[in-house]
């Protein structure tokens, strides 16, 4: 009896150690997910807890951004229609309809999933800036369909007075924390997995991924169901936690804004635009606090964007990885930068 209770932790344990505990990037990432879920015991400030619940939100869908454009090379600048996508799904049945948002949020997201396919069918053939251009226009286009009917879609306005799926600050907080710790690892455990190599191999040479046997089309229109499934949900949850969905979720700004997120944090990482989120976001909100400096918070968010991609050209998680960090040569196990040899293959590290 006493060995099955013990079992799990010993198991979590033994998972720590030999998994986490080897690197200091995933030490980092443990204390940081565990900071999240301790904050609520040291302070219950409201400010605070929005502050990290829209991070939360944000870093979920600059994640999803990633596992399309940073994995798989294609270029979204219209990712925001995925988010506006699963937003607009979920407020629109639960205002009209009445459904219970715990119903209306799975199916925003499979909705915005659905809409990723659609939009992934016509990229399939274009690359580079034509990807990119052609993505840009999609929530332009969603836009004109809602403001044609707005006695459905509140047309410039949006929606309003949807139902929330928590009432306290500490339950939203919890939920938005869970789901964005569940969410992001999942698309890291993707970016990892062989469907995460074949994606790998498609941004590096698609035509040598072809001549391999590899199905690219269909492995890029995935990338853009699982990109999309994942927008959809931040998205639906961020309708509901603000109460609204409106065109803001469409706009292009925010298409932009996940791409600086991605850029600075580093692309391909999963973990790198979770990190640009909760550096930029919060210094932003902090920013504005200060009168004298409110009117420049883009300003200064500017800068230290450009300075980042001037003297961390990967992006910033990466390049703090690789000062901690040597990556075997043999096997391309990662290992901590004093160790002389591979704690895998035990390969002398150079």
């Amino acid at each position: 009896m006493i060995g099955a209770v013990t079992y799990p932790l010993r198991r979590a344990y033994a998972v720590l150690r030999n998994d986490v505990f080897v690197l200091p990037s995933r030490i980092v990432v443990f204390l940081f997910g565990l900071a999240l879920l301790l904050l609520p015991m040291y302070s219950t400030d409201p400010y605070l807890m929005r502050i990290i619940i829209m991070a939360s939100i944000f870093a979920i869908f600059a994640a999803s951004w990633d596992l399309l454009a940073g994995y798989t090379g294609q270029i979204n600048f219209g990712h925001a229609l995925f988010f506006g996508v699963g937003a607009y799904a979920s407020s629109l049945l639960n205002y009209h309809f009445q459904i219970s948002p715990w119903i209306t949020m799975p199916i925003g997201s499979v909705v915005a999933m659905l809409s990723g396919f659609l939009v992934g069918i016509p990229c399939l053939r274009l690359r580079g800036s034509y990807l990119s251009l052609a993505t840009l226009a999609f929530p332009l286009i969603l836009i004109g369909i809602l403001f044609a009917f707005p006695g459905f879609s509140g047309g410039e306005l949006g929606v309003s007075g949807i139902q929330r799926l928590f009432t306290y600050p500490v339950h939203n907080y919890y939920a938005a924390v869970i789901l964005m710790l569940v969410l992001c690892f999942t698309m890291w455990k993707i970016g990892n997995s062989y469907t995460g190599l074949i994606f790998h191999a498609i941004r590096e040479d698609e035509v040598a991924a072809r001549a391999s046997g590899i199905n690219t089309k269909r492995y890029k229109l995935l990338a853009f169901g699982l990109s999309a499934l994942f927008a959809g949900t931040a998205g639906a949850f961020f309708a509901h936690f603000i109460r609204i969905a409106g065109p803001s979720t469409l706009e292009v700004a925010l298409s932009f804004q996940v791409v600086i997120w991605g850029v600075f944090g580093g692309a391909a990482t999963i973990y790198g635009p979770i990190a640009a989120v909760f550096i930029l976001y919060p210094l932003t909100e902090a920013v504005a606090v200060f009168p004298a400096f409110r009117e420049y918070r883009l300003l200064i968010l500017a800068i230290i964007v450009l300075l980042v991609l001037l003297f961390m050209p990967q992006g910033l998680t990466p390049w703090m990885r690789d000062k901690v960090e040597t990556v075997c040569p043999r096997c391309k196990n990662r290992n901590v930068f004093w160790r002389h040899e591979c704690r895998v293959c035990t390969a002398a590290l150079t």
